[in-house]
């Protein structure tokens, strides 16, 4: 009984996260507004990816992004440095973000004016998979130093994404990482899904993502995604 009981609950968080996501979503798609989720395990790159991400967008687009994290507001302090506006949602014990938090931190700000807002979540590949945030592209990313099988070890989160992105790929060699198996694998779990490999300490591949990003944003605000 304890056990239907929990499922029972788990069905009801799911569904009404998924009611508030829809109308997030609609509401962005209303604005033009191009919502993009990151979701890694710790250590991955990923806040040193979007602040790079916010410093190359911010000159030719409008952005922001929200930031959560179980405690402190160290991620949002270090995105501020690319001049965006940034706010911190601090889940306490949460390990993901939910839709609800993503709908009460944007009351009281102009985010209909964006081009993209940028959601990073919590430091989790397990818990985040199952939470809708309305946004229109989640992007996965695995470093290097984390293997090639990164994406068969947490298929869940690979298979709800639209983007792996292979991160640190400066240091491909010293952490002697397969290129070619890393690609494979994500394929196993989600074939055909658009991979990149980046670095943002060198800016290899960052191009490449702002050129994905803004192309995706065009074809949303043509009707063609």
């Amino acid at each position: 009984m304890v056990t239907t009981r929990i499922v029972e609950v788990r069905r009801q968080v799911l569904k009404q996260n998924d009611t508030v996501a829809r109308e997030l979503r609609q509401a962005f798609a209303e604005a033009g507004v191009t919502v993009i989720s990151l979701v890694s395990s710790p250590g991955a790159g990923k806040t040193r990816f979007l602040e790079e991400t916010l410093t190359r967008l911010r000159p030719s687009h409008a952005v922001a992004a929200l930031v959560g994290d179980l405690a402190t507001d160290h991620d949002a302090q270090r995105l501020s440095r690319s001049g965006a506006p940034v706010r911190q949602i601090v889940t306490g014990t949460v390990c993901h973000l939910e839709a609800a938090m993503i709908r009460d931190a944007l009351r009281g700000w102009d985010w209909q004016e964006l081009d993209f807002l940028f959601i990073e979540n919590v430091g989790n590949l397990v818990c985040p998979a199952s939470f809708d945030l309305g946004e229109s592209q989640r992007a996965v990313l695995f470093s290097v130093t984390e293997g090639e099988d990164k994406p068969l070890k947490y298929p869940t989160i690979f298979n709800t994404a639209d983007v792996a992105i292979i991160t640190k790929i400066d240091l491909v060699g010293a952490a002697e990482f397969d290129r070619l198996a890393a690609r494979q694998a994500v394929h196993r779990v989600r074939p055909g899904m658009t991979i990149l490999e980046i670095s943002a300490k060198t800016g290899e591949g960052m191009e490449q993502w702002l050129e994905y990003l803004v192309d995706h944003h065009e074809r949303r605000a043509e009707g063609k995604t």
